[in-house]
This record gives structure tokens, sequence and C-alpha cells, in this order.
């Protein structure tokens, strides 16, 4: 009987865990058009608004197909660089992409700021994430939420690896796993993340393209991946 007892509380305790597992992704946006049309053509990006908001979407579809219709998908999107670029377009992105959040059962959280991200994410349940995903603009010492909206070619809104202390560890599983889909992440973020957060960060060597997302595709990674 006490084994039984043992072998169902173990059981229950298993179930409790996997029902606060959560899969998350994170989306930054994409520069305006005004300002990249003044840069030569091969430094150019973001000529289509939604590079970043359709690999999410790939993404959580594949989580789906892995782990079942009860995952837990949670899609953190830059709010401002949709707006402004929904402005600039003279199109309702954000109306958009909280449809996409709905047809695919993801809870959508909005933020609007580097600290606004940290607080955010600071929320999730302790060893709660068990994967997560970034796409997005980036370096090897920052994943650049807003890139070339404020400002042609700068970041306003980052995570930059020397703020990595500032997030809580704890919201991640023991092995949980983590990709940035960004440009040369691998080259020093990777490093300092795994130091900071105490799980690995696999991230390209390289830059990543994101042209094949419209064949459904996950974006290609150049000079191999790092964890």
């Amino acid at each position: 009987m006490r084994r039984q007892l043992t072998a169902l509380f173990f059981v229950f305790s298993l179930l409790s865990q996997l029902g606060k597992s959560e899969h998350v992704i994170v989306c930054g946006a994409p520069a305006l058009r005004k300002w990249e049309e003044y840069r030569v053509k091969e430094d150019q990006h973001d000529r289509w608004w939604a590079n970043f908001v359709r690999a999410s979407t790939i993404r959580m579809d594949q989580i789906r197909k892995e782990q079942g219709s009860a995952a837990n998908l949670v899609w953190m999107v830059y709010q401002p660089g949709y707006e402004a670029r929904g402005r600039e377009d003279k199109q309702p992105y954000t109306t958009w992409i909280a449809e996409q959040a709905r047809k695919r059962n993801a809870r959508l959280i909005w933020f609007k700021s580097s600290e606004d991200f940290t607080g955010q994410f600071n929320s999730f349940s302790k060893r709660s994430i068990q994967s997560f995903d970034y796409f997005g603009h980036s370096n090897k010492h920052a994943f650049m939420f807003e890139y070339g909206s404020d400002i042609m070619a700068v970041s306003t809104a980052c995570l930059h690896e020397n703020h990595l202390k500032l997030l809580d560890s704890s919201v991640f599983a023991r092995k949980a796993e983590c990709k940035s889909w960004g440009c040369n992440t691998g080259n020093s973020m990777s490093r300092v993340w795994k130091r900071s957060l105490g799980v690995r960060l696999e991230g390209s060597k390289g830059k990543t393209l994101y042209t094949v997302v419209g064949q459904g595709l996950l974006p290609l990674g150049f000079g191999g991946w790092t964890r």
C-alpha cells in the first residue's frame, strides 16, 4: 500500500510539473523601411515585416507537433516595433500577431522596453521554462528587440549579455533547451548566457538567413552553431 501511495505521489508530482512547463518564444521587431532605404542594397534588412513573426509561428507549430496540444506556448513580442512598422506600412500588424497567437492557443505577452522584458520574464514560475527561442536582430553581444526603428542601424531596446544577471535563472528547467536564431550570438552571448543563467544557449557563429521562413523552414545559420 505504501509503495502504491508513493507511486501515485510521484505521478501527481510529475503531472503537476508538466502542467507548469512552458515554451517561450521571444520575437523582436523589424526595422523601418524609411531608414533601410538609405543603406546600400546588400546591407538592407526587413523588406518583409513578418520574418520574425513567421519564424515564431513555425517554431510554435513544431513544438505542438512534438509536445502535443497541451503544451503551454508563450509568445513574447516587442510591441512598439510592430506598431511603428504598422504605421509605416498602414497595416494592423499587432492585430494580425494577436490573431496568430489565438490560432495557436499561445499566451501572447507584449513588452515595450528592455526593462519591461526583464520584469515579464522574471515573473515565470520557477523551473517552468522548458524551451526558449529568440527570433530577431542580434549581434554577438545582444538580442536587439528593436533595430533601425527609432534610429537607423541602431538598437534602442535590447538584452545585452552584461545584463543577463538581471534575469532570474531559476525560471529555467534544469535541462531547458535555449536557442538564438539571430546573427552571431554564438560568438560571445552563448558563453555568457551559460555562465549567467546556468543553461546552454545555442547560437549561430555567423549570420542567419530568414528568407527561407516563407517556405515554412526555420532560419538557416552560417558559420556553424555553438552552445
